[in-house]
């Protein structure tokens, strides 16, 4: 297995509760953005569900960085999902054209790293082929 790509990315929670907050715009954000698993876990977190909704957008980010798109036609904000498992660590789950893309690229695996605070969410992935 060789490392073809690594991203990282860094984010306000405040930015993101803004976002999800907005009484016009917060569901169209959250439906367009998140997966309906990761919105049953980011609720199920009470009071700092926003740092889990951050850490699953910075996820995202660096999903789309490490394998070489950025955010374009190719991937999808919700195909790209986090995924954990009571008593596992949380992992990326592909869907849809975002999966396609990865094996366009022969990425097989990616491994996530996820962290907060109270005010800022980081993610980091390496993408192996």
């Amino acid at each position: 297995m060789a490392i073809v790509g690594t991203g990282i990315d860094l984010i306000e929670v405040e930015r993101v509760e803004h976002a999800l907050s907005r009484p016009l715009t917060g569901a169209r954000f959250r439906a367009r953005v998140f997966t309906t698993g990761e919105v049953s876990y980011c609720e199920s977190r009470g009071r700092p569900r926003y740092q889990s909704y951050a850490a699953r957008f910075a996820a995202k980010e660096a999903v789309m960085k490490a394998m070489g798109t950025g955010w374009n036609r190719n991937v999808a904000w919700n195909e790209i999902e986090v995924v954990r498992e009571r008593g596992h660590a949380p992992t990326i789950m592909l869907h849809g054209k975002s999966a396609d893309y990865a094996r366009r690229r022969k990425i097989t695996r990616l491994h996530l790293s996820l962290s907060h605070t109270d005010s800022i969410a980081i993610a980091h992935v390496i993408a192996e082929e």
